[in-house]
């Protein structure tokens, strides 16, 4: 086996500053990630009053216990729907990821209702379409759990649509490359 020699001085000043600032971003990443489920669990309430789970427990309960689930595209839409760093909303209003269901690897898109009704926005669009990306390279079951307002007609633009239909185009690829594509509705959809 090769070994490799590294010049890096770990107990350099330089080191030891590049560190902290890592650490330091890297607990930034942390919070930004922590912020879409936390405004999603202020309608807890409301979901249990319905009788509803929320996202995130749903999200778990697909899950094979105790396997991994690799978050994809957490980021998405950071800034895009405010430039208040305080306010905007990593990750948008959709929990994407890479999980195993019933041993399977799968990419799994989950509504997040309890931010704006899940409805599809600029951000989401992305993210969901990327995870399509990914799931016609890796091969991978496309699950989509659904409970959304639909669009965002407030911010209604030509390009959403356009953007809506790349999302179904995608869906079309997935099956006709004979990768499962399974939506379930469990709450309100538009």
């Amino acid at each position: 086996m090769t070994v490799f020699n590294s010049r890096v001085n770990p107990g350099s000043d330089a080191f030891k500053k590049n560190r902290q600032d890592m650490l330091a971003l890297v607990d930034k990443l942390g919070q930004l990630n922590a912020r879409g489920a936390m405004i999603s669990e202020k309608r807890r309430a409301r979901m249990e009053a319905r009788g509803q789970l929320t996202p995130r427990e749903r999200l778990a309960r697909l899950l094979d216990p105790g396997m991994p689930f690799l978050e994809v595209g957490n980021l998405a839409g950071y800034l895009l729907d405010t430039q208040d760093e305080e306010k905007s909303i990593p990750g948008s209003t959709v929990i994407t990821g890479i999980g195993f269901i019933g041993g399977v690897r799968s990419m799994i898109v989950v509504d997040d209702s309890g931010i704006a009704a899940g409805i599809l926005t600029q951000a989401t669009g992305f993210r969901v379409r990327r995870c399509e990306e990914i799931a016609l390279q890796q091969k991978l079951p496309f699950v989509h759990l659904v409970e959304s307002g639909g669009g965002d007609l407030l911010k209604y633009t030509v390009e959403g649509f356009v953007e809506g239909g790349a999302l179904f185009g995608n869906l079309a690829r997935l099956s006709r490359a004979g990768i499962p594509v399974i939506s379930i509705l469990h709450g309100s959809s538009t």
